[in-house]
């Protein structure tokens, strides 16, 4: 269904057929906080590469006011909305990863830049929430928001990496799983998933085997306990070039997405060899529920997918 704003200055028009010339192209970074991209009078063609994901609103904010939008494949979002000054989107599950669709944007003052053309990038599970398109120079205060906003990821990397060093020194071992409160009174548990694990058709790698695991921490979070998974896939690269990886994530249902604590090894696995990869994460008890798809990719040659399906835990 489509939400498209009653402006009466902003006219539509929606492409039928969408495009994914570019679906092999690297996966781009994606912001965490709000996004800015400025327009500059000269510029043409591509502006920029803006990260979406299924089911997760990305919107823009424009300081010019817009005429009209054109959209490739407007089927394959859930929201459509529009007005003179934004726009947001809704991609629905009809999109895939990796995937370009292009939208481009008309403004109404006839200065230059009158269009900006963005790329609108499928990414298996990071969505940029908020994007500013500037036309004109950036005030102080929005410098000073993006000083702010990259103060804030450098501390979040700062906190992550801490954290990472403490897990790694020290104890070894189930040692320092007790000693870091990552085991409960449970201990580490495992299970063969071997017969439930499916390869999509099309993928460059073929699942060979797979079991995972499941410790309970002594850790709570919004009153449930929270639990270290994992899941160790023996897989084999069937296509003819080198495939390593570079992210992952495990999607369950009702769009319950775990991303990684860690990837092991992060090693090349070149065409017609094996190699086992471990992916570990953590989730409450509601959120380790069902069944889960593994998403792994790579950024060599393309952003390259490989879904691996019916991952359970013990």
């Amino acid at each position: 269904m489509f939400a498209l704003s009653s402006a009466a200055l902003v006219g539509w028009a929606l492409l039928a057929v969408p495009t994914n010339a570019a679906a092999q192209s690297p996966l781009p970074v994606c912001e965490m906080g709000t996004r800015h991209l400025e327009l500059t009078a000269d510029a043409s063609g591509k502006q920029g590469e803006v990260c979406i994901h299924p089911e997760v609103s990305t919107t823009f904010v424009f300081d010019s006011r817009v005429a009209r939008v054109q959209l490739a494949g407007p089927e394959r979002f859930r929201v459509v909305d529009g007005g003179t000054a934004s726009l947001t989107l809704i991609p629905s599950e009809a999109l895939t990863d990796g995937e370009r669709v292009p939208v481009t944007v008309y403004f109404q003052d006839g200065a230059a830049p009158a269009s900006a053309t963005f790329w609108l990038v499928v990414h298996p599970f990071q969505a940029e929430r908020l994007v500013e398109v500037l036309r004109q120079p950036r005030t102080l205060a929005s410098y000073r928001q993006g000083e702010q906003q990259a103060r804030a990821e450098a501390r979040q990397c700062r906190e992550e990496k801490a954290r990472v060093q403490a897990e790694c020194a020290g104890q070894m071992g189930l040692t320092g799983l007790i000693a870091h409160e990552l085991m409960g009174e449970g201990g580490v548990a495992s299970k063969d998933i071997g017969d439930a694990v499916t390869a999509r058709p099309g993928n460059t790698l073929q699942f060979l085997s797979a079991r995972s695991y499941r410790s309970p921490t002594e850790r709570t979070e919004r009153g449930q306990k929270v639990a270290r998974l994992a899941v160790k896939v023996e897989v084999e690269n069937t296509g003819t070039r080198a495939w390593t990886p570079a992210g992952a994530v495990l999607a369950g249902s009702n769009h319950v997405e775990l991303r990684p604590l860690s990837i092991w090894p992060l090693e090349t696995i070149p065409p017609g060899r094996t190699l086992r990869v471990v992916v570990e994460v953590e989730a409450t008890e509601h959120e380790a529920r069902g069944a889960f798809t593994l998403k792994l990719w790579s950024q060599e040659g393309g952003a390259r997918v490989e879904f691996l399906d019916g991952v359970t835990f013990p």
